[in-house]
């Protein structure tokens, strides 16, 4: 019988997948059997556990996909259905890069990665970046209410090297979906943490983002420390999958535990009498960025009609 070989895809590209295993690296292509019949996402992934039969010239096929832990996904819409695009399997962490200024932090794209992250039950680390174009005090004030709400922050400069070790060992060991919006210095963040580490990532994110005809290029990049970092695209539409409205507010943890006291079971929170969500927002029990957010997300564009009455822009 041909000796198989468990182990990590770490690149993706045009239908060949980069497995690494105690045994060295392969390039390989899916098992035939497994493309079969129609599937609601990706069958491989970077991150994904593999068995892998290896061929002597350094190729080999992937027998086996095995089941994940975790999945950082997003829908892409297609011509007849919606389809679930793995943005990196099994990751330990979603770690969202965002600058303290220049760009001025867009604290509502930090949310919806948040829902992402406990919809798909994925720990999240915040990094607030460029620190030293701010004070201390300022950088808190804004990003001070996710580390009242239990979420990680780590405050960083690439420039003066604030921060960078205590990220470095929210890394070691983990397989972290790094993301965030552009301009925010993640790769060179990466590159104090570990250099030419960002030059890597931005080489295939540039290849990755240079037009649809390109070949798309998904891998993972290993740290001197142990564990890798992935290089994943900012989401601007929520685009859960499999996620109904009426469950948004289970993914705000601090509306979670305050929905069942709610006077009705199908509250909305934006007009309902006896919402205890709304009560919250007027008592400062929860923060009204966080609610118009929440609006945001559920209702998008006409969401405000309902929230002008307890938040502020």
């Amino acid at each position: 019988m041909t000796e198989t070989l468990e182990g990590l895809v770490v690149r993706a590209q045009s239908g060949f997948l980069n497995v690494k295993t105690d045994s060295g690296e392969y390039v390989c292509r899916l098992r035939g059997r497994l493309k079969l019949g129609e599937t609601e996402g990706d069958i491989v992934a970077v991150g994904d556990r593999v068995t892998v039969t290896p061929a002597e010239d350094g190729t080999g096929t992937i027998e086996k996909v095995h089941e994940r832990k975790s999945v950082f996904s997003r829908i892409r819409s297609g011509i007849k259905r919606d389809f679930r695009q793995i943005l990196l399997a099994n990751p330990d962490q979603i770690v969202a890069v965002f600058a303290c200024a220049e760009p001025e932090p867009h604290l509502r794209m930090l949310d919806r990665f948040l829902v992402i992250a406990e919809k798909q039950q994925i720990d999240a680390l915040i990094v607030a970046n460029k620190i030293d174009l701010v004070t201390s005090e300022k950088a808190r004030e804004i990003f001070g209410l996710y580390e009242d709400l239990g979420y990680p922050v780590v405050y960083t400069s690439a420039r003066t090297g604030e921060g960078v070790d205590e990220l470095r060992n929210h890394l070691s060991g983990k397989i972290s979906a790094l993301t965030g919006p552009s301009g925010v210095g993640k790769s060179s963040l990466l590159n104090a943490i570990q250099p030419e580490l960002g030059l890597h990532v931005r080489e295939v994110s540039e290849t990755t983002s240079k037009g649809m005809h390109t070949t798309q290029v998904r891998a993972l990049f290993p740290l001197d420390v142990g564990g890798y970092v992935a290089d994943t695209p900012g989401i601007r539409s929520l685009a859960l999958w499999d996620t109904e409205p009426e469950e948004l507010d289970a993914y705000f943890i601090e509306m979670r535990d305050l929905v069942a006291d709610c006077k009705f079971s199908d509250c909305t929170h934006t007009h309902e009498p006896g919402c205890a969500i709304r009560k919250a927002v007027e008592e400062g029990r929860i923060d009204n960025s966080r609610y118009t957010s929440y609006l945001r997300l559920r209702f998008e564009d006409d969401a405000m009609e309902y929230a002008d009455d307890v938040t502020e822009e």
